[in-house]
């Protein structure tokens, strides 16, 4: 088995490359006013393209892997990290995966560590992947797009309202100057909800009424303190338990099945109410984050979706999303299967992935199949409005109160310090037992 094989990230179903580069505008991409399809020359098919990779975790490592396998034409040539042993482990990966390809070709001078070290890495670069903890995301997105650069970005988008109206207006810039920007929503990509998309189109299942979206599992890794270890350094290395960093699994993960209801009802909500709390996981090494939520949506066509998501081992366990319409049912699986059933219970459509191309591969083949071809996918508004649509939902359950749309976006509260360092003191600091401060339905302020 080869060093591909052996990467967890690996993709391994067909990627259909011949008809996503013939087809990536149609089916995914969105076309600029004023762009005509005869006028798009392939102005970059004899060009290599230069990636950067800013945050070398799994995801980001995963992201960089599938881009390199996008496109024959590609080089890495410039990574950045706050921290140098996981960009050091993220390049001897890719390095040994690569190896006599060719496609890896990061000096060290071109290995950035440090808080700033995203500018340099991006710099470098014709195409960027961020991939650090969402807290960075706004600033990171900001100069690649005022730096001309193509991106593919990871979820969530940011994790205050602060750095979501920065995101959507940096999403008009990157319009205007018609880069491609591709979120990893990957769902969007994927056979089976595209499928189901297109039969909502069709009002197959009429107007859709409810639904229920779910990410309930046993919950993520823990990275235990350190001796020696600053304050800040133990909170990025443990970033998913710190709102500034991860901004709670309620986006850091949900954000995937709260964005198909958005997406399917093609509309986001006016208001949300909920509640949540910490039931199992309360230890000092989980921070101050929930580990489950229960959000009501309200949308403006009267839709009402009932949103769970939980991190406690040993219950009910499900990712996935089911709706209600007129004149049917959807049922949502993320292995792969959907189907709708009318409303006296037959089956009326039904999508079996077994040989769907991997999502998360797509997503990468449509961005460089659309930079090759001159056309442009943007994806930073909806990506920037549906995390703001998972904000809303923990702003509901932090508060116990029902919270507007209008209202959440005029919120002031900053989340994320400006200009840190590794001398900076986090926004949220331990007790003397080492205990973080709790959101408390009834008094906490999360509008500031």
């Amino acid at each position: 088995m080869g060093e591909l094989e052996k990467l967890k990230w690996d993709v391994s179903k067909p990627t259909r490359r011949g008809f996503v580069k013939s087809s990536a505008l149609l089916t995914a991409g969105m076309l600029l006013p004023g762009m005509e399809m005869s006028a798009m020359a392939n102005v970059f098919n004899d060009k290599k393209l230069k990636i950067a990779v800013v945050g070398c975790g799994g995801r980001g490592t995963g992201a960089a892997n599938q881009a390199l396998k996008a496109d024959e034409n590609i080089e890495l040539v410039a990574m950045a990290d706050a921290f140098q042993d996981q960009l050091d482990k993220s390049f001897t990966n890719l390095q040994k995966a690569y190896e006599g390809t060719g496609k890896i070709n990061v000096k060290d001078k071109h290995k950035y560590v440090g808080f700033d070290a995203y500018k340099k890495a991006i710099d470098q670069a014709d195409v960027v992947i961020l991939a650090t903890p969402p807290g960075f995301r706004p600033h990171h997105f900001e100069y690649a797009v005022n730096a001309g650069k193509h991106i593919f970005m990871e979820k969530p988008m940011a994790t205050d309202v602060p750095g979501i109206r920065k995101v959507l207006k940096m999403a008009k810039v990157a319009k205007e100057k018609k880069l491609n920007v591709v979120v990893g929503l990957q769902r969007h990509y994927q056979d089976n909800y595209l499928a189901i998309a297109e039969k909502i189109k069709e009002n197959t299942v009429g107007k859709i009424t409810s639904g229920q979206v779910y990410w309930n599992s046993g919950g993520v890794w823990v990275r235990p303190r350190k001796p020696g270890q600053t304050e800040m350094e133990y909170q990025m290395r443990n970033w998913y338990y710190f709102n500034w960093l991860c901004g709670d699994h309620i986006l850091e993960q949900h954000i995937h099945n709260i964005d198909v209801a958005n997406w399917f009802l093609g509309e986001y909500p006016i208001s949300a109410q909920g509640m949540g709390g910490r039931q199992i996981r309360t230890g000092i090494d989980h921070g101050e984050i929930f580990d489950h939520h229960f959000v009501e949506f309200t949308y403006p066509s009267g839709a009402v979706i009932s949103s769970q998501c939980r991190h406690q081992p040993g219950t009910w366990s499900k990712v996935g999303e089911n709706f209600q319409g007129t004149k049917g049912r959807i049922d949502m699986k993320d292995a792969g299967t959907a189907s709708i059933v009318d409303l006296e219970g037959n089956t009326v459509f039904e999508h079996r992935g077994k040989n769907d191309p991997n999502p998360y591969q797509v997503e990468h083949d449509r961005l460089f199949a659309s930079i090759r071809n001159n056309e442009v996918i943007s994806d930073a508004e909806n990506g920037a409005k549906s995390t703001m649509t998972a904000i809303l939902g923990r702003m509901a359950t932090y508060s116990g109160k029902v919270i507007t749309w209008e209202e959440a976006m005029k919120s002031e509260k900053l989340l994320v310090p400006k200009d840190l360092n590794w001398d900076s003191t986090p926004p949220t600091m331990p007790d003397a037992d080492g205990r973080y401060p709790i959101p408390t339905p009834g008094t906490t302020d999360v509008i500031g």
